[in-house]
């Protein structure tokens, strides 16, 4: 794969025309994406996590998917997105418990 056929994630599409990221309406019902390694707790820690977050999450919506051989899980969840600075603080509290690869 050449670099040409790679792009910055982080950076606005072509297509978008004045170069901003777009803006997100609040409060919003916000899906994410939690990975991290497969364990019996893992979806417990996560919903805890976003528990404080979001006082009003209610869990029985969430999707657990474990990876093709087992070794990661993805927990798919939506909350309640009041602001940046949420879900700022959200995704980190998520990574620095060291059990999360990624969060989308």
């Amino acid at each position: 794969m050449s670099d040409k056929t790679l792009r910055d994630l982080r950076r606005p599409s072509a297509g978008r025309g004045d170069g901003k990221p777009p803006k997100i309406t609040f409060p919003c019902d916000y899906p994410i994406k939690v990975v991290g390694d497969a364990s019996e707790d893992f979806t417990a820690m996560v919903c805890q996590v976003v528990s404080r977050h979001d006082p009003a999450f209610d869990p029985q919506g969430i999707q657990v998917v474990p990876s093709r051989n087992g070794r990661f899980q993805s927990v798919r969840l939506t909350l309640r997105a009041t602001g940046e600075a949420q879900l700022a603080a959200l995704f980190a509290e998520l990574k620095a418990s060291g059990r999360v690869h990624m969060v989308v």
